[in-house]
């Protein structure tokens, strides 16, 4: 058995691309730049190197979703890695993205809250979307979350400068 899933959230690197295959379906295409925290070894401060993830979505929520994403949206995402690979002008090339099966938005244009659109991340309880929701069909319900775990003060913890993230 292997597991495919991913979830990340970051920002919109660029304005998505929308198309159609020759059978109609809808494509969106977006990059997401997602941070990652190393400690500088020279300076000994935390720095943020970028990762820049290929993302796709399939369908009409593509097509839906298209209207309220734009370069610098701030968003949470959950998919699958897939590998493709072909070949341009002679040479071999491949890339891995995430195709895209749940997205929320980290942030609105109105008041700053989350808003979910294809699944649920648990963070938009409570918050107005800043515009209408587009048509999806509603995932399959979420199996029930495990007991949450014990809380640690983290601002007093011994391990920050052991963390290499």
């Amino acid at each position: 058995m292997s597991i495919n899933r991913v979830i990340i959230s970051g920002n919109l690197t660029r304005d998505p691309e929308l198309r159609s295959t020759q059978s109609g379906m809808d494509v969106l295409s977006f990059g997401v730049a997602v941070n990652d925290r190393r400690k500088n070894p020279q300076t000994g401060e935390w720095e943020d190197y970028p990762n820049f993830v290929d993302c796709t979505m399939f369908g009409t929520r593509a097509r839906s979703l298209s209207q309220y994403l734009s370069k610098g949206t701030k968003v949470a995402i959950e998919g699958k890695l897939r590998w493709s690979q072909w070949e341009r002008d002679g040479q071999k090339r491949s890339k891995l993205e995430v195709i895209v099966d749940e997205l929320e938005f980290m942030s609105s244009r109105n008041n700053g809250g989350a808003q979910s659109y294809g699944g649920d991340f648990g963070g938009n309880q409570g918050y107005a979307p800043a515009a209408p929701a587009p048509a999806y069909s509603a995932p399959a319900p979420m199996p029930a979350p495990a007991p949450a775990a014990p809380v640690i003060d983290a601002s007093s913890s011994v391990y920050d400068d052991d963390i290499p993230f």
